[in-house]
């Protein structure tokens, strides 16, 4: 009689999470842990930096809790990589969204550029107003290197440095006022902030709406590929707000 050998099981592994599944808490666990507020398992940036928040498992109703305590009662937040909160949370907005990465980026220094800082935050606030490429605070500017190109002393065009995840930088901001467009300022900037970028070790990448197919495109062409789709909620916490008197 012949037996049979059931062969050895062995489990099947699986490969870690890429840090940019998860890039806004890879940032504020991270290098912009400084600019973060955290309760358990669920962060965001200070109030005046950047509206975004994220949780370390958008998929564990505790990391959930913990938003809902980090936030407060009836608080608008705005949260990255989820894409359905628990049914105590309403959703005020939802979005989709491409993440790009470097491919094949020819970086190099714009001459013309100047590089932007806290004096120049009401000049980006007004190109931000006039061309809206997302959102900008009074203190984003402190999140990483930001260039900017004038006309007759006027801002015109900016771009620069936002969620930094370990070994990656975020190219952000990146608008150009409605008079000056076609003229290939943006993707002068986007080289420049990419070249520094790379010269301290890190790997551009950037974020566009799903439904910007222009900004889509104009990336890949000056060589970013698309890694993945991500998705964007902005939720109320529950609870009521508290009351203004």
């Amino acid at each position: 009689m012949s037996t049979s050998v059931r062969p050895p099981q062995y489990p099947i592994p699986v490969a870690p999470p890429h840090v940019l599944d998860n890039p806004v808490w890879a940032a504020l666990t991270g290098p912009h842990v400084r600019f973060a507020e955290r309760l358990g398992r669920a962060a965001r940036y200070q109030a005046d930096v950047t509206p975004f928040t994220a949780l370390a498992d958008p998929a564990d109703p505790r990391a959930w809790d913990d938003l809902a305590a980090l936030v407060g009662p009836g608080a608008v937040t705005a949260v990255n990589g989820a894409t359905v909160p628990p049914e105590q949370w309403q959703i005020v907005e939802s979005g989709r969204g491409v993440q790009l990465v470097d491919s094949s980026l020819r970086a190099e220094p714009a001459p013309e550029a100047v590089r932007l800082g806290p004096d120049d935050v009401p000049e980006m606030l007004d190109l931000v107003a006039r061309s809206r490429p997302g959102p900008f605070l009074s203190r984003t500017v402190e999140l990483g290197a930001y260039l900017g190109i004038r006309r007759d002393g006027r801002l015109v065009a900016m771009a620069g440095e936002r969620l930094r995840p370990p070994g990656w930088t975020e190219i952000s901001a990146v608008c150009t006022d409605p008079d000056h467009r076609g003229q290939g300022l943006a993707t002068r900037l986007v080289r420049a902030v990419a070249a520094g970028i790379r010269q301290r070790g890190d790997i551009p990448f950037l974020h566009a709406a799903a439904t910007n197919t222009g900004a889509v495109r104009l990336y890949e062409s000056i060589g970013f590929i698309r890694r993945r789709r991500t998705a964007f909620l902005l939720v109320r916490a529950p609870g009521a707000a508290p009351q203004v008197r």
